[in-house]
């Protein structure tokens, strides 16, 4: 008995041992989608984070997470922005221009998001970033990549490319205050571009973020840090890695903390034809410079989840049936929409793409619906219900940049053809005699190529065309969207149904 007593309680101490829980990791990119210029501000254990969409409608999104992994996209900060006619495709475009890298921001209860267009800069506010925005100012003038900063009764502002400057705004927020900072604080120095400023203030120090793209290198992030607002400031290379994709630096973007007291910065890095894709990395504070990376320096390919314990919630790209009486956040129109052209009611269930006025091409399509891709893989199948387009109407599904790839139903007085076209021109096309149509796109960013194939019934799918390649370029500044597109050629008043969207991504 006395041998058989040891042994229950070595029985005992093994089953009451806590379980081991498994530590959940993820993989670089954290997004594997375009999402660029990010900033991200943390309140609590809710992070808020807002993203540059250019000549997109609603602008400026603003997504949240639990976990700096999994985001959603939770609200905008405009639905439209009306600079000038271009904005609604009138008399030109802002294709590449539009809402560009923003700032967020809290203090005193409010989230604060500023961000240029080129043209102006402007400043949105709320008590609650999942609801309405309102916007705080709008200056005359365009302040390039700039960063907000509160300290303490000073609200300062660093900008610029090339050079970087720190100015100080009103405390209305009304202009630059006249008799406030406005410095030159980095002169060109290191030589070669510098740009993408975050600014911020840790202890009793003041610390720019800023890339830097040295001739015959790779996008590099600086870290430039003083005592004083003014400076002067000194310099670190905080990080300078490809993470194994050649020539393609990991850089721009922000510094973040957990309640945990861990540090890690979202920077991005452009990834071709998907886009500018976000990178999740460590930093280490190392003689009171943030070092990014592991140990060499390097982007860890994979890591632990910052926050473990949360349920993952939220994607960038999802399927729609078009039920619900509003439209879903992750769609975004191609430029200010025409609200009276299109229409979730009409027909419930489906969306309602009418034509308005006579164009000669997609660039000109007002009213083209779009969500963004996915790497490394995915595909995306839209139902049309075609039956009311007229002659001369082109409606179909899109691979959309600069330089797209469509499928395109085009009709005409005595046929209707399906095509596929590679930047304009026709590929492949078949007579259409059906009132519906499935069409599909895919796409493989291992090697940046589209495919594309129809079905008549969403069983059956046939293929249409050769590879498309898919390209990213500063034209429009943006990866390859899915886009949804319905335009006259010859007279308004045709309309397509849109009676589901399916989109799979294929890891």
């Amino acid at each position: 008995m006395k041998y058989l007593l040891p042994l229950f309680s070595i029985l005992l101490l093994v089953g009451c041992a806590p379980k081991q829980t498994k530590v959940a990791t993820f993989q670089n990119p954290v997004i594997f989608a375009d999402v660029p210029d990010i900033d991200i501000v943390r309140v609590g254990g809710d992070y808020y984070m807002v993203s540059t969409t250019m000549h997109l409608s609603p602008g400026a999104p603003i997504m949240h997470s639990k976990d700096l992994v999994h985001w959603e996209t939770v609200s905008y900060l405009f639905d439209r922005l009306d600079e000038s006619p271009k904005n609604d495709l009138e008399d030109g475009n802002i294709y590449g221009k539009g809402q560009w890298a923003s700032s967020i921001r809290y203090h005193e209860g409010f989230y604060y998001v500023l961000f240029g267009t080129g043209n102006r800069t402007y400043i949105y506010t709320t008590r609650d970033p999942h609801g309405k925005w309102e916007k705080r100012c709008e200056l005359d003038f365009y302040l390039h990549d700039a960063s907000l900063l509160f300290d303490e009764g000073h609200i300062y502002i660093a900008y610029g490319a090339g050079e970087i400057r720190i100015v100080e705004l009103e405390e209305d927020f009304s202009a630059l205050k006249e008799d406030g900072v406005n410095a030159l604080v980095i002169n060109r120095e290191p030589a070669g571009l510098l740009e993408g400023t975050h600014l911020y203030k840790f202890g009793d120090t003041y610390y720019m973020m800023v890339i830097w793209w040295p001739k015959g290198g790779i996008r590099t992030q600086l870290c430039f840090r003083s005592k004083q607002i003014e400076g002067p400031y000194e310099m670190q290379v905080v990080l300078s890695d490809d993470l194994g994709f050649e020539r393609h630096g990991v850089a721009q973007g922000c510094l973040i903390d957990t309640e945990q007291g861990d540090w890690y910065a979202m920077l991005f890095q452009d990834h071709e034809a998907v886009g500018r894709v976000p990178v999740l990395i460590p930093c280490r504070w190392v003689d009171g410079w943030p070092m990014l990376g592991d140990e060499k320096g390097k982007v860890p390919h994979t890591m632990a989840v910052p926050v473990q314990g949360v349920e993952p919630k939220g994607t960038m790209v999802v399927s729609d049936s078009f039920d619900n009486p509003t439209l879903g956040l992750t769609w975004q129109w191609n430029h200010n929409p025409d609200n009276t052209l299109w229409s979730l009611s009409e027909r419930p269930g489906y969306m309602r793409l009418k034509t308005g006025k006579v164009v000669e091409s997609i660039f000109e399509a007002r009213n083209t619906l779009s969500q963004r891709t996915e790497g490394p893989r995915c595909r995306a199948a839209v139902k049309l219900d075609i039956s009311a387009m007229q002659v001369g109407d082109r409606a179909g599904l899109s691979l959309f940049c600069s330089e797209p790839g469509t499928l395109t139903v085009s009709r005409e007085e005595n046929q209707t053809t399906l095509s596929m076209t590679d930047r304009g021109v026709v590929m492949a096309s078949v007579p259409l005699q059906a009132d519906s149509v499935w069409l599909r796109a895919e796409c493989d960013f291992t090697t940046d190529t589209g495919r594309f194939s129809y079905s008549l019934d969403g069983e059956a799918w046939q293929p249409l065309g050769g590879d498309f390649h898919m390209i990213y370029n500063l034209v429009h500044f943006m990866g390859n969207r899915f886009a949804i597109f319905n335009y006259a050629t010859e007279a308004a008043g045709g309309w397509v149904d849109v009676d589901e969207f399916k989109y799979e991504r294929l890891d």
